[in-house]
């Protein structure tokens, strides 16, 4: 992913639901894990004649999402923004944020180990064993520490594998149509920008520059692609991106490249659209046969925690549980370090607590969260008898 945290500003012309979806848990994010969360704030710039014609649809689509903006003085903005081209023609700041993502699945893990779920890294599902009556009973899993093959029984089976979710689906002999959409993102060595910069105008590639801690990434792209496993960056990708970009933040075209990296997303296959044009509303599949068995598709990293509350409500109906989701107001660990987890290991919680209060307190989230998550596997795999 980009690192970007929605306003859901980017949507409100071409998908109004996933704009007000992205500008809802931007707020819950920002509340429920604000160790993860930098509230930069974004501005989107309009830097050509067809840039500024979009200004007053843009206002229109934020004012019907309900989106907070304000439109900035040029001169206030370069002020505030010294590397933006001193050319653009209008801004108008929203209420974007940045997500630190691998600390943000860390933390979402391991509360959810403190609640009672068990976490497997490494392990792959290479097929489902069904019963006489059509049900999954089991998921045939394959253990990448040890090389075998392992039954994992269940009574609902969710198929949250993103890009590959029609391939697990087929696994099981039914269809969910994903459109496997390949985005490239590059890094560069500095950190460019306080606020997140995005062009004023339809979603189109190379049209946010997010800075992410001390250095800036550029995206993104939007092709579909066959093969989720098989991605390929060129020299284009990374020239285009850097132009696009630098009309917005000339200096990038000067900024050395760290790297570049890329990212499939789980698109809805709708007929016709292209990588750009789909949604990025999301779909919840319940299955007639197996009835045991939901796909979800669709997304964005921004509404990741909305798609996990309906699937889980979902699957709650199909166990008889009458308990609605209650992750929208949950702070995730890592807020507070200091919240005790059974059982942990008493070195592990030496380290942890050897950051507090230290210079590196804040540096050592990411430290922590991996010592962390790294016994939690070890224990769920010595409970489910993977040892």
């Amino acid at each position: 992913m980009h690192g970007l945290l929605h306003s859901g500003a980017r949507y409100v012309v071409t998908d109004p639901k996933a704009a007000v979806e992205c500008a809802e848990e931007n707020r819950v994010m920002a509340r429920i894990a604000p160790h993860v969360v930098d509230d930069t704030g974004g501005y989107f710039v309009a830097v050509t004649k067809d840039d500024l014609e979009f200004q007053d649809e843009f206002i229109s689509g934020l004012r019907r999402a309900n989106i907070g903006y304000r439109v900035v003085d040029v001169r206030d903005a370069i002020r505030e923004e010294p590397n933006l081209n001193p050319e653009v023609k209008a801004v108008i700041e929203v209420p974007d944020k940045v997500v630190y993502a691998r600390e943000l699945l860390m933390s979402a893990a391991v509360s959810a180990y403190m609640e009672g779920a068990l976490i497997v890294q490494n392990a792959e599902v290479v097929g489902f064993d069904l019963g006489n009556d059509g049900e999954i009973i089991s998921a045939r899993v394959k253990d990448g520490v040890k090389g075998d093959v392992r039954r994992v029984n269940a009574r609902v089976f969710v198929n949250a594998a993103g890009p590959w979710a029609g391939r697990v689906a087929g696994m099981a002999g039914v269809n969910v149509d994903v459109m496997p959409t390949m985005g490239v993102m590059v890094v560069y060595r500095h950190r460019l920008t306080r606020r997140v910069i995005n062009r004023m105008r339809p979603p189109s590639d190379g049209d946010i520059l997010v800075p992410y801690g001390s250095v800036s990434i550029m995206g993104t792209t939007a092709v579909i692609i066959e093969d989720p496993d098989s991605t390929t960056i060129t020299k284009d990708d990374i020239e285009f991106l850097t132009s696009e970009g630098s009309q917005m933040v000339p200096a990038l075209a000067r900024e050395p490249v760290v790297r570049a990296y890329a990212s499939v997303r789980p698109l809805i296959n709708i007929p016709g659209a292209t990588g750009r044009e789909a949604t990025r509303d999301f779909m919840i599949v319940r299955h007639d046969k197996p009835r045991n068995l939901v796909s979800v598709i669709g997304g964005k990293f921004t509404t990741g925690r909305l798609v996990g509350e309906r699937l889980a409500d979902e699957v709650s109906k199909m166990l008889g549980v009458n308990k609605p989701s209650r992750t929208r107001d949950y702070t995730l660990f890592g807020a507070d370090l200091s919240v005790d987890i059974k059982d942990l290991d008493p070195d592990v919680v030496s380290i942890i607590k050897s950051f507090r209060g230290s210079i590196d307190e804040e540096r050592g989230l990411m430290a922590s969260l991996s010592l962390i998550l790294q016994y939690i596997t070890r224990r769920s795999r010595s409970l489910i008898g993977w040892a």
